[in-house]
Order: structure tokens, then sequence, then C-alpha cells
């Protein structure tokens, strides 16, 4: 089987990646400034809800009674899609999903087709099983344009182009699309992307699209945007393919209302996305006259099958847990090597891989808690992260220095006679390192702490020496 999550299985450790983007100055500005703006439009629009919390706990009450029936949801959802006149189509990994899609692609005779924004497809590669069969991808997205044009990798979930600013864009629009001049406002830079783009929305007949839900009871399928590209994918081409993560269901149709107010929000500071497209199936002389689903496990079903983990599969995709982050802030999201950074990132990405790859990413955090508190489904980011880095030294992942390090931490603070004695070599072994009461330039894997922090030296006296005196 073969599971792709971006190229995460193939992707430096975090401390490498994260060390060498942290000295990038200039990405460090882009990514905090854009995250900011995002932050502070969040915390105005939730402000104005009295029931937020509220809000929040029905989100997660729904996914998490999906996810317990979630065969029985997607069966439903195929029976009433089928119905309507679409075809399912159900993937086990990326290789699958990628050649069910080739295929359709073929079949109707495209050599082309036009994307709208689906991270999915991002995880399974698509784009290069595409472009190996010789069909060409357009990314319609202006992020994803962005990315695409740029020959890059998405770093955001929500604003997969986070990472670079106006000028930066401007740059790469010029040289791409061989333009003469281009102003430096967004909506000259906007314009080149619709002038660019509006030309391929008229003559590609085959859309690919995600969605951020799929309703079982009617067999519909939801995408939310705000610019208006996914509209014209979705309506304009002759043949809609929709790749889709399994944990995307969701049982009613009046099970939106809480959605569609907790997304917008939670992402982009919005009160409503601009855009929100719902479908069934087709209706003759109206939109796609062909509708294809595929529906992707890709390791989902492993995490299902995880209770510590499984509300993982809650996410809506919103990115506040990135916005939030302070290591995300710091790094942006290429260290991930995944295209799900952050925190959902940190958790997501290992366990699609059935923890085979990314086994650093789960110490990507802080555990400072400020994923969960904007999680709009209240995914415990925190204690999944613990949940996964024990997985990792259960399976001899950990570094050999570390586990040693830890089995004599847990040796030593057994018992106070011996907890005592460490103590003791400590103050001894410190002197060199102390200055002035801060231990500096500490040699091998302690040198990580003491390179970016101060270290408090020990004390000529524990508190259970003082205690023990008094």
């Amino acid at each position: 089987m073969s599971v792709h999550v971006g190229e995460a299985a193939s992707a430096l450790p975090f401390p490498e990646a994260a060390k060498k983007l942290v000295a990038n100055s200039q990405l460090r500005r882009n990514v905090r400034h854009a995250t900011n703006v995002i932050r502070t439009k969040r915390g105005r629009v939730i402000a104005e809800m009295d029931d937020w919390e509220q809000l929040r706990d029905s989100g997660k009450a729904i996914k998490d009674h999906t996810l317990a029936h979630l065969d029985e949801y997607l069966l439903q959802f195929e029976a009433a899609c089928t119905k309507a006149g679409g075809q399912v189509h159900w993937a086990r990994d990326a290789d699958e999903a990628n050649r069910i899609i080739v295929d359709l692609v073929k079949r109707y005779g495209s050599d082309e087709v036009i994307k709208v924004k689906t991270m999915t497809s991002d995880e399974t590669r698509l784009n290069v099983a595409l472009e190996a069969a010789g069909i060409t991808p357009f990314e319609t997205d202006l992020a994803d344009l962005i990315v695409q044009l740029g020959e890059d990798k998405p770093s955001h979930i929500v604003v997969p182009a986070l990472h670079r600013n106006r000028m930066e864009i401007r740059e790469l629009f010029m040289k791409k699309m061989g333009l003469d001049s281009l102003g430096y406002q967004p909506e000259d830079i906007a314009a080149a992307a619709r002038n660019y783009l509006r030309e391929r929305f008229l003559r590609v007949k085959v859309g690919i699209s995600g969605a951020n839900y799929l309703i079982a009871e009617t067999g519909s399928v939801v995408v939310v945007e705000s610019e208006g590209n996914g509209r014209m994918c979705l309506t304009l081409p002759d043949v809609l393919i929709s790749i889709v993560g399994v944990e995307k269901v969701i049982p009613r149709f009046e099970d939106l209302e809480v959605f569609l107010q907790l997304l917008p929000r939670s992402a982009t500071g919005e009160r409503m996305n601009p855009y929100n497209s719902i479908w069934t199936g087709v209706t003759p002389g109206d939109g796609p006259q062909a509708f294809h689903i595929v529906l992707l496990d890709n390791g989902r079903t492993k995490v299902l099958a995880d209770p510590e983990s499984r509300e993982t599969l809650d996410c809506i995709r919103c990115g506040a847990c990135l916005n939030a982050c302070p290591v995300y802030r710091q790094t942006g999201g290429h260290a991930y090597g995944s295209v799900y950074a952050g925190p959902i990132g940190a958790i997501l990405t290992p366990q699609l891989q059935s923890m085979e790859h990314s086994q650093t990413l789960p110490y990507a955090s802080s555990l400072c808690g400020a994923c969960y508190e904007v999680c709009p489904v209240k995914i415990n980011i925190p204690e999944i992260l613990i949940h996964l880095r024990t997985k990792v030294v259960d399976s001899g992942h950990a570094p050999l220095a570390e586990r040693l390090a830890m089995k004599g931490a847990a040796f030593a603070m057994s018992k106070a006679s011996r907890l005592s004695l460490a103590h003791a070599f400590a103050r001894l072994g410190q002197w060199p390192f102390n200055d002035d009461g801060k231990l500096d330039n500490l040699p091998g894997l302690l040198a990580g702490w003491t390179e970016f922090r101060d270290l408090d030296a020990i004390p000529s006296q524990s508190f259970r020496e003082w205690w023990s005196k008094r």
C-alpha cells in the first residue's frame, strides 16, 4: 500500500528543517504578519458570538458521532449520491485514488484539468500522477496558483502561499505569465490571475475538486471558498471529479448550520464564506453532466481504530491551530515536510503513515495548548501529541541517547538517595559551564537547550535538602 502525505516520507526531520527555516528572516516576517492579521480578524468575529462555545461543543459532538458510525454514513452517502446520478469510487490509498482519476480523465478524452483547492489531492500527489500521464493540471485558487507557478510547496492549510509577500508574488507573476508590467497593489495581482485563468475556465472540460463536507442524508457535496474560482470549476466543466477523505461526511443537511458558522470564523476571520457551493449528483442541462467522487481512505481507518487519537479526524481544515502555534509562527509550514503543517499536521501526518515516517513531528510542539484553545471542534491536540510521542518511544524510533537519558533519569528519581546523589554529581559537573548562575554551552545533546535558552545552574542545596534541615 502506498500512502503519500505530500513528501513527508522523504522530508528532513523537523528539527533540521526548522533550523534552516528559522534563519530565513523574510519568511518569518511574512508568516508572522499573515497569521497576526488572521488572528486579529478571528478574535473580532468570534467576540460577536454569544454561543461560540456551544457551537464548538455542537461541532465536536456531530463529528464524534459521525466517526462512531462512519461506515453507516458513508454507505448512506453512496446510496444517495448514486441515486442522484453521481458515481462513487472507493480508494484504499493514494496510488489507487490517483489511478482512478487519471483513468477517468482519459476516458473523457481530456489532456487538461482545472482544479479547485483540494488538499486531499496534494496529499496523494495527484498533480505528479496527472503530469506523468500527459495531463496538465491548472490550479485555480489564487494561493495554489502561486505555489504551482513558483514550483513551490504549500505552507498553510487555508493560505498555502502565506510564506510569500506581495512583491515576491508580483515578480513571480511577471515572469511566469510573461507580463511586461504589473502594478503593485493586491487588486493588480488578482486581476493578473483572473486574466490568466479565465481562458482556462472556459476551455477545459474536466474539473477536479475537493470537498469540505459530504452530506449522508442527501448525497450532497459542499465546497466553501472565498474567491469564486470554486464556483467556476464546479459549474463550467462537462465532467466533475471530486476527491474527498472519508472523514468529511456529516449526517444531515441541517448539520451545515453549525459548520458554516465555525469554519469561516476560525479559518479567515469571516462571518461566512462568500461562496458556498452545494451540489447533488447531476442535473440535466445544468452544470457538469457527469459527476464522479473518489472516497479516500489512505490511512484514515487506521487512525479511526485508535480511540486515543481518533478525534484527529474531526479536523475541518480551518488552520486556526497554525495561526495560534508559536512553533509554526517561527518556522512556517515547510518545516513539517507535509501538506498538513502546524499542530494538526504534527498529529495527522505520522498517523496517516502508520507512524512509519515523520516521528519527529509529534515533538514539534511546546505543548502550550494554544491549538486546543482555538480549535473549533475542540481536538485535544496536546494530548494526542503526548500519545504519539509514547508510540515513537515504544516503537524504538526515539534516539538512543535520548532513551538512555530518560532511563537514567527514571532510575535516579525512583529513590530519594539516588536523586540526592545525582544532584551532588551534577553540581560538581556543572562548574565549567556555570556563568554567573546560568549554564552556558553545555556539551552534546544538552547544547540544544542552552543555544537559545537561559538555563539556571543547579543550586547548592536542593529543596529536599533544605526541607530536611529546616
